[in-house]
């Protein structure tokens, strides 16, 4: 249930900061907020699915991390970030 080819190239151009970016703190937190709307709306048929769920929680701590990350050296970057996204803070 991993994001799809063409999905995750798309949030990878969208994210990025130049040409051959695949690894800044914007790319990670767009692709782990993809990956955790996937999760959550598998939990809606899913709701006893416990070991999925530990990933999903470790999804959110890693994003939060990241986040924390860029709002430390950038406050623009991280409003942006999550102004794009729609990620609640």
């Amino acid at each position: 249930m991993n994001i799809a080819g063409k999905n995750k190239q798309e949030t990878i151009e969208r994210f990025k900061l130049h040409d051959s970016d695949t690894g800044s703190p914007e790319v990670q937190i767009a692709l782990l907020t993809e990956r955790i709307i996937q999760l959550t709306e598998h939990f809606k048929t899913h709701k006893k699915d416990h070991h999925s769920r530990r990933g999903l929680l470790m999804m959110v701590g890693k994003r939060r991390r990241l986040l924390n990350y860029v709002k430390n050296k950038d406050v623009n970057r991280y409003r942006t970030i999550i102004g794009q996204l729609g990620i609640r803070k």
